[in-house]
């Protein structure tokens, strides 16, 4: 699995601020946040927008705030400690604070499977995010869509699973030039029923494969 794109990182974030209020309705959508895009856009800037939940604007711009600390922080490792950052920005104000950038102590259920993950230890979260960054003969692509994958089915936080995943993933990808994962509206019940299967099996083959084809976004700037 190729990098598809080779980029540098300035160019990559420049790419994702021109397009950041897409990548956030996406994500928000992706999550079962139903919002519109010129709603995602008045949001973004700051507008007052009728007719939506308050929960809904928080989520919003709880992802607008992490999208900023990906694209303005570069030194940042990639490491649990991020990753609890990421939740802490994407669920302020939207769960308890007790469970805000921790890892959850309750049992959750996943819609449409009996499935259920196992409850997360944090020397294993580390171990697993370890061996998974340290792959060898794997492309920083490959990693970050793993990583991703592997973040949504752990199921670490008590919420915000796809939307933590997804950001954590766009970091690596963007840090090193790679372009940006984004799950389009039209393949997102596609995604969905897909997420699920690997969920049940454990076996991320193919719906990686299907986002490395479908979910990249980016251009070849230097051609």
């Amino acid at each position: 699995m190729e990098d598809k794109f080779n980029l540098t990182r300035e160019q990559n974030v420049f790419i994702a601020k021109r397009n950041i209020v897409d990548y956030i309705w996406k994500s928000a959508n992706l999550e079962g946040i139903e919002v519109t895009y010129p709603e995602t856009q008045a949001i973004y800037d700051g507008g007052i927008v009728n007719g939506l939940t308050v929960d809904k604007i928080i989520a919003i711009n709880n992802l607008k705030y992490a999208w900023e600390f990906i694209l303005e922080n570069k030194d940042v490792d990639y490491d649990f400690k991020a990753l609890c950052h990421l939740h802490k920005l994407t669920c302020d104000k939207l769960v308890l604070d007790q469970n805000l950038g921790r890892l959850r102590t309750t049992p959750v259920n996943i819609g449409g499977t009996s499935w259920k993950p196992q409850f997360p230890i944090e020397t294993q979260i580390k171990e697993e995010l370890t061996a998974l960054l340290n792959q060898p003969l794997k492309t920083k692509t490959e990693k970050a869509i793993e990583i991703m994958l592997w973040v949504m089915r752990r199921q670490m936080f008590i919420d915000g699973n796809k939307r933590v995943g997804m950001l954590f993933a766009n970091k690596i990808m963007i840090d090193n030039g790679c372009g940006i994962i984004t799950i389009a509206q039209e393949n997102q019940p596609t995604f969905l029923e897909k997420l699920i299967k690997f969920y049940e099996t454990g076996d991320n083959d193919d719906l990686k494969q299907w986002i490395y084809e479908t979910s990249i976004d980016g251009i070849n700037l230097n051609e």
